[in-house]
């Protein structure tokens, strides 16, 4: 099988398109014939090793221990392992597989995988599962959004806001995101309620203030985020994008908030599982949220398409189409 590998950190240009064997399924896990895949941040982190913790987290010090990228995939069952109860061969899937996603062929857990959600193409499904699974259970778990609530978004353009403006709304919150100029109009056709461009008004020195605010792109202080929360208020970090002055803030100030200003602030990190998989799913059929597709690119162009990603203009997600 065709599969995208590197062998050491760097740009897009250490990425190969090489010849492997094909996987084969552990006990719990499902060989799944990869029709598309999309793309995250945390690619082309892994890919250049940055930031420097990752590499001390067992992903490898000096090279890559695992030399494969690619977490979203949508693609068919091509055969499952013995303790496999829910897929069979000829099911066609969607999930979040870690690494891997960019071959013809991959592995991934049985229960982080859930059925292709009727009506949606591969490539849309593939945009589905990091992105949308972030933006889930930051409002959800992270941020315990309410009905009638005012939540901020500040990224509201890219993979994971376009699914954390939609999501909010279906819960009936008021929703403003941040974007850029050329992405308001898209920002409002997701459903936001109001749509702040970052090249003209700065939302940290405005009057109103947000019950919950989603730190997708993470560019402002702690300091300034706070302004902008109510009394109550929750911030949500989201992403490896944040600037270690921030997270250095958000050690300090994090405790005395929660205590002295009834505030809480807290980073997102991920956790994939079928039953958010299935809940996403029934919100795509039901039409409450849709994936934003921006590029599509082939298997052999994912370096090209890295290269777009981390230029940090996309709008929702960059998907690779697979056979």
């Amino acid at each position: 099988m065709k599969a995208i590998v590197y062998t050491r950190y760097g740009p897009p240009d250490v990425l190969e398109l090489r010849e492997l064997d094909r996987p084969t399924p552990k006990a719990n896990e499902v060989l799944v014939k990869v029709h598309a895949a999309s793309l995250n941040p945390l690619d082309w982190h892994l890919m250049r090793g940055e930031p420097r913790f990752l590499r001390l987290m067992g992903f490898g010090l000096f090279k890559p221990k695992d030399g494969r990228l690619g977490a979203d995939i949508a693609g068919r069952v091509e055969s499952v392992g013995e303790d496999v109860t829910q897929f069979h061969p000829g099911d066609e899937v969607f999930g979040d597989v870690f690494r891997g996603g960019f071959a013809e062929y991959v592995c991934g857990p049985e229960n982080k995988l859930a059925a292709k959600p009727a009506g949606l193409s591969f490539e849309e499904a593939a945009a589905v599962p990091v992105a949308a699974l972030t933006a889930l259970q930051a409002l959800r778990d992270k941020g315990r959004i309410q009905s009638g609530q005012r939540v901020l978004i500040h990224g509201a353009s890219g993979g994971v806001g376009t699914f954390a403006v939609q999501i909010a709304k279906s819960i009936g919150a008021n929703v403003t995101g941040v974007c850029s100029t050329r992405n308001l109009k898209l920002v409002r056709s997701l459903g936001a309620d109001r749509v702040i461009d970052y090249t003209r008004e700065d939302f940290a020195r405005d009057t109103r203030r947000y019950d919950l605010i989603l730190a997708v792109a993470g560019t402002r202080s702690i300091s300034e985020y706070r302004r902008a929360l109510s009394r109550r208020g929750t911030w949500v970090g989201i992403g490896g994008d944040h600037s270690a002055i921030q997270l250095i803030g958000l050690m300090l100030l994090g405790p005395w908030l929660s205590v002295v200003r009834k505030k809480r602030l807290g980073m997102m990190m991920t956790k994939a599982n079928r039953d958010d998989l299935v809940s996403l799913k029934e919100m795509l059929e039901s039409e409450k949220i849709k994936p934003v597709l921006d590029r599509r690119y082939s298997l052999s162009e994912v370096p090209e398409a890295l290269r777009y990603l981390e230029e940090g203009h996309a709008r929702g997600k960059v998907v690779v189409s697979i056979g």
